[in-house]
């Protein structure tokens, strides 16, 4: 059945982050069925990225969004035509939500010429303007500041755009954050940090790293507002993102919200994470998965049945299953790709 890994009959627990519940926003049946396919097709396609690196098909490191799905798709839902989209390393999920090729993804994944940046870029540093997908970055915050100087951009050529700046609760203590934090308010730019804190900044739990947990107050110093959302309910999601878009593109400045969420995998594909016990993750599993939560949601609406959403789970297994494939049969580079992209060659 088209679920995450526990039923649907799984009670969910109340979210702490002192946000209104979100479950009965005005939504259409149509865009919720959307959320849902684009969250499963995110965790269906991270589920067999680990089966390809386990197979030895994806070398370096692969870092899964298994679990923290809402957020990408949430953010992704309110955005409009021409805003920008940069994040970190756990990447994958933000480029399928953008609606990048998931073939293309998972070929670039294996390093193959068919993926979105010609193989050259693997799991941490794809790019696709055409889906205004400005990376995956594997310098641990440097994508906040290249994000701010996105929302730059967009303040000179007063296009009316945002930038959506992504980055763990590990970046927000790195100091280049601050700095972007600064210059983003002193000029007022059309910037939302968003903040994935997944309680895990790579093996270290964000209580003994992190003096002040609360990671929304990080911009009170530059009088920045923000908020702690459940980052777990896709319509929580939806509503914080759209508050913090209107506020960045009615020329307010920048805006911080803080995603509470969870990673249900190790930091990367190497790490056992040890570090926490399987009775936690499995707790989290069990009460407050996003995609059983909106399977929920749309059976208590009765807006999709068993066979509904069996449906939607075989047409998403197919597309991965493709991608899959795609990406183990297409050729690698040629060796001449060494010294493509490199430069941008300008008109005389």
């Amino acid at each position: 059945m088209a679920r995450g890994q526990t039923g649907s009959t799984a009670k969910r627990k109340s979210n702490d982050t002192g946000v209104k519940d979100a479950t009965e926003s005005g939504v259409t049946q149509d865009e919720l069925l959307s959320y849902y396919r684009d969250m499963l097709l995110i965790r269906r396609f991270e589920e067999r990225a680990g089966q390809l690196y386990g197979m030895g098909l994806i070398g370096g490191f692969c870092h899964l969004y298994i679990g923290q799905e809402a957020i990408a798709v949430g953010v992704q839902s309110i955005k409009v035509a021409g805003d920008q989209v940069i994040t970190g390393y756990r990447d994958h999920g933000h480029m399928l939500a953008c609606g990048m090729d998931p073939k293309e993804v998972m070929a670039e994944l294996t390093g193959r010429a068919g993926g979105s940046s010609k193989g050259k870029g693997g799991s941490m540093h794809m790019f696709s303007t055409e889906a205004d997908f400005y990376g995956g970055h594997g310098i641990v915050g440097a994508q906040v500041s290249l994000g701010t100087g996105l929302a730059l951009a967009n303040k000179y050529k007063a296009n009316g755009n945002v930038a959506f700046a992504y980055f763990g609760d590990g970046a927000a203590n790195q100091g280049q954050v601050y700095e972007s934090f600064n210059m983003a308010e002193l000029w007022s730019l059309p910037v939302v940090y968003v903040i994935e804190n997944n309680q895990y900044a790579m093996g270290t739990s964000i209580e003994r790293a992190s003096s002040e947990t609360h990671l929304h107050k990080r911009g009170a110093s530059f009088k920045i507002p923000g908020e702690e959302v459940d980052g777990m309910d896709v319509l929580a999601v939806r509503e914080a993102a759209g508050r913090a878009a209107e506020h960045a593109r009615s020329g307010k400045g920048p805006y911080i919200l803080e995603m509470k969420t969870y990673r249900y995998r190790g930091h990367s594909m190497s790490d056992p994470a040890k570090y926490r016990t399987r009775e936690e993750v499995d707790e989290v599993r069990k009460t407050r998965d996003p995609i059983d939560h909106l399977q929920e949601l749309l059976e208590k609406k009765g807006w999709a049945d068993e066979a509904a959403l069996k449906a939607i789970d075989a047409e998403v297994k197919k597309i991965v299953a493709d991608a899959a494939e795609f990406a183990r049969t297409s050729p690698e580079p040629e060796p001449s790709e060494l010294y493509t992209d490199v430069y941008l060659e300008a008109a005389q």
